[in-house]
């Protein structure tokens, strides 16, 4: 009996260890992770040399102020960061400075310095994010090989980012902030804490419409003025989750399976889906970054390859992503879609990526200048209509940018901006919007200026091999030029023109053209349905990046690139000026002239109603500013009832689906009538046949809540 009561005893103390060590080992699991994933990348040889040599007897390097703790300044941040990738030369067995002593030595120099001096940065995010996210990272490196008292001392300095901290604001800074938290727990060995934390983290991942945070149409704000914030601290907040979801996949901590899916969607349908191809920043969508030079395109593969070790979901796309990145695979996605809280349209075919920024009374039109970035961002949303076939034609044009002439649109041209404290503005105008199916879009904005008394009826209308650019009822009380621009990119090769039946290339310089048809320059057509005066440069622009971001590091020295700026010079005090061009991307020249009007008829540009016709597509887009009628062909008509965006599909003269929506998110219903008869009713609209009339009237049930301003498609 002795015997069976000791195996019984053997037996149950196997299993108290067996769950003890399951438990202890998911906890090794994801510390192995974390340090595999801290310790890349390989530093190259010839810069650890440099650090150790330059290094000075007091732990300062050269070249670095130490005084200036500014916002603009903090170049402390470079002494951090070097203590890192000492950090990763000493721990990575791949590196020749592998467990040297030199390399430990100028880590506890360095260290030393800091936790003696404690730099303090008047910008909070250097202080609970950016200092605390370095020296977390060299504990979890190097933190065991180096003096107990230095350990300690850097603790509080690591403590700042904690989950009080006033940079936790729920969005992307708290979530960074939560994975700063964990790493450091995970390095003293408190596992409940990190129990708690990682439950923060997972939280996270949630709509928080209205407020900081995703919202609803899978685009990010970040702050209360509800700017287009996806793909900056949008990004960052993406990232830090799919770093956390990766470390914990598999173990007890794994996060479920709809946070995971949620993620995965947002990554997706608004990351992606505001970048050109998924794979480079689309310029319309930057705020003060736009100031910053860029260094690496295109985008990393990290996020979507560590949402793969998450879950399979939406597997394959994440799988083309990731491939579109690395240069193996070209982009097959073709949509439109319009992100209607941030309002903002994107548009893509597998050949080129186009996009609409706005702003209206809903939200302001740019971040404000923080830390003296993005000075000359006051015309950034006024309907921004970039353009890209390669993803590389506004690469670092920022210093020497006409920021008073930014792609589609329509500006007072002052002397100078005016001073960046009136950058961020309220939007002026309810109207602001788009209509879409997924596939094809219409985009109307009622624009009025908060810079300057010009208001403008804009319109875009987005088809597969082109795109029509509509914009009438031009005003302003101002002796100032007012100028609508067509593009504004690096200038690659020639520009040719075409004008009563010839061609021409131009020379570099300013031209002023009459009577001109098509512009064609770098894969990229302009055609005029009606022959209009244009304005082209294509020649030398300087500016320096120090006017466009005053941040201590900016290079001050003049920097000169060759662009071309194609815009429409529409003259002074302009009391009803209008425009009307089609851009045709991806098309080589000889497709451009020999299109003959590529199935395209602009069937209104007044006021009340802008209007297109595509018939190769049997599509019709209209932007109605009033209830009005539209005339389409001899037997087809729409009639909106209110203001609204409309889009039909033809049959022939049968009208087979239609799409609607609210940009003004005023109605509860849409209400409308088209010619044909159908009598028809879905779970969201009735459609009733009116014999009198010879028209059918169709209601749709517009969404509401955090969806109004959300399209409506409908089939008949």
């Amino acid at each position: 009996m002795r015997y069976v009561l000791q195996a019984v005893v053997v037996v149950l103390l196997q299993f108290v260890f067996i769950q003890s060590n399951g438990t202890t080992s998911d906890i090794d699991v994801i510390k192995k992770r974390v340090f595999e994933q801290a310790v890349q990348p390989l530093p190259d040889n010839i810069v650890i040399e440099n650090l150790i040599a330059s290094i000075k007897a007091d732990g300062t390097w050269p070249g670095i102020d130490y005084e200036d703790v500014s916002r603009e300044g903090f170049q402390h941040a470079r002494h951090s960061s070097n203590m890192v990738i000492l950090a990763r030369a000493y721990k990575s067995k791949e590196s020749k400075y592998y467990k040297k002593k030199e390399v430990k030595a100028a880590i506890e120099k360095a260290l030393k310095n800091w936790v003696d001096h404690d730099y303090f940065c008047e910008n909070w995010w250097h202080n609970q994010i950016g200092t605390p996210n370095n020296l977390v990272t060299l504990m979890l490196l190097v933190g065991d090989d180096l003096p107990k008292d230095l350990v300690e001392k850097a603790q509080p300095i690591i403590g700042r980012a904690h989950l009080t901290a006033s940079g936790a604001r729920p969005s992307g800074d708290r979530i960074k902030i939560a994975g700063i938290l964990a790493k450091n727990l995970l390095f003293i060995g408190d596992k409940e804490q990190f129990d708690q934390v990682i439950k923060v983290i997972e939280s996270e991942i949630k709509f928080n419409t209205g407020q900081r945070g995703m919202q609803h149409d899978f685009s990010f704000h970040h702050r209360q003025d509800r700017v287009n914030n996806t793909l900056s601290y949008g990004l960052g907040y993406a990232d830090a989750f799919a770093e956390w979801a990766a470390y914990v996949a598999g173990t007890e901590y794994a996060f479920s399976e709809e946070k995971i899916d949620q993620l995965v969607d947002y990554f997706l349908d608004g990351i992606c889906k505001q970048m050109v191809y998924g794979r480079t920043d689309d310029p319309g969508t930057k705020n003060r970054d736009v100031s910053r030079r860029e260094s690496g395109r295109p985008a990393g593969t990290a996020t979507p390859e560590r949402l793969l070790k998450s879950a399979d979901y939406r597997k394959l796309e994440l799988e083309e992503i990731i491939k579109i990145r690395k240069g193996e695979a070209a982009a097959s996605l073709s949509f439109g879609k319009f992100f209607w809280q941030t309002e903002h349209y994107s548009h893509q075919r597998p050949e080129y990526f186009t996009s609409v920024r706005m702003f209206s009374t809903r939200n302001r039109n740019t971040e404000e200048p923080y830390n003296s970035e993005g000075l000359k961002n006051h015309h950034k949303a006024d309907g921004a209509n970039y353009i890209s076939v390669t993803g590389e034609e506004y690469t670092n044009i920022a210093p020497v940018f006409d920021w008073q002439k930014i792609p589609g649109t329509t500006v007072m041209q002052k002397p100078e901006l005016p001073a960046p404290n009136e950058i961020q503005k309220d939007g002026l105008t309810d109207f602001v919007g788009a209509v879409t199916d997924g596939m094809y879009g219409a985009v109307g904005f009622d624009f009025k200026s908060p810079h300057g008394p010009l208001s403008a009826k804009k319109a875009w209308f987005f088809f597969d091999k082109e795109y029509v650019c509509l914009g009438t009822a031009i005003k302003a009380q101002s002796n100032l030029p007012v100028a609508t621009t067509l593009n504004q990119c690096l200038l690659h090769g020639d520009v040719a023109v075409g004008s009563n039946n010839q061609k021409s290339i131009l020379e570099k310089g300013d031209h002023q053209l009459v009577n001109v048809d098509w512009i064609f320059h770098d894969g990229i057509g302009y055609l005029f349905p009606q022959p209009v005066k244009v304005n082209v440069s294509n020649q030398a622009q300087t500016g320096s990046w120090y006017s466009i971001n005053k941040q201590v590091d900016s290079p001050k020295e003049e920097v000169s690139l060759d662009v071309f700026n194609l815009w429409l010079d529409h003259g002074s005090r302009p009391a009803n000026e209008s425009y009307e061009y089609i851009v045709v991307p991806a098309v080589t020249e000889q497709e451009l002239v020999g299109s003959d009007g590529r199935e395209i008829e602009i069937l209104s540009n007044s006021d009340e109603i802008q209007a297109m016709k595509h018939s190769g597509l049997q599509v019709c887009q209209a932007v109605f500013y009033k209830a009005g009628e539209l005339q389409i062909s001899d037997k087809v008509k729409i009639i909106s009832d209110h203001p609204g965006i409309v889009m039909i599909k033809l049959d022939g003269d049968k009208v087979i689906s239609v799409s609607v929506a609210d940009p003004a998110r005023n109605l509860g219903r849409y209400h409308l009538a088209i010619s044909g008869k159908t009598a028809e009713q879905g779970d969201n609209f009735i459609a009733s046949w009116n014999e009198k009339s010879g028209l059918t009237r169709i209601a749709v049930d517009l969404p509401q809540g955090v969806y109004c301003g959300k399209s409506v498609s409908i089939k008949l």
